[in-house]
């Protein structure tokens, strides 16, 4: 099985071909597994499986992780995500993986009307506010 493994993830190589047809020369992957392997979502599971502990619970799924926080206090949940997010910001950076900006959002369900057009502060610096359209 290992070997099998790392067969999978050593030794390739890929080329980029135009709409004109042409290709550029053949470059050396460095990192990663195969897009659409059966194994590419388990490998990653086992690569991330040390997260650091979070405030706020933990939602995966294959490459595709959520934080949600329940409080009745609209500050404590923005700290706490914020907090979650630079924890989960330094482990991403510490594993050379990349957060995905124009993936990340963040969403409030609550059952306080007067409180419906309130957004949160960014816990994501870099990503786009919620509601918006770019």
């Amino acid at each position: 099985m290992v070997h099998m493994i790392m067969e999978m993830v050593s030794n390739r190589s890929f080329t980029l071909t135009n709409g004109n047809g042409q290709r550029s020369r053949l470059r050396r992957l460095k990192n990663g597994v195969p897009q659409r392997s059966v194994l590419a979502p388990l490998l990653f599971n086992i690569y991330t499986s040390d997260l650091p502990a979070t405030i706020s619970r933990k939602y995966a799924y294959a490459d595709d992780l959520a934080i949600m926080h329940a409080d009745g206090d609209w500050l404590s949940v923005e700290g706490a995500l914020s907090k979650d997010m630079a924890t989960l910001g330094e482990y991403l950076q510490t594993w050379k993986l990349k957060l995905s900006t124009t993936k990340t959002v963040s969403a409030v369900l609550h059952l306080n009307n007067k409180e419906a057009k309130r957004e949160l502060t960014k816990p994501c610096p870099s990503a786009p506010s919620p509601n918006t359209s770019e």
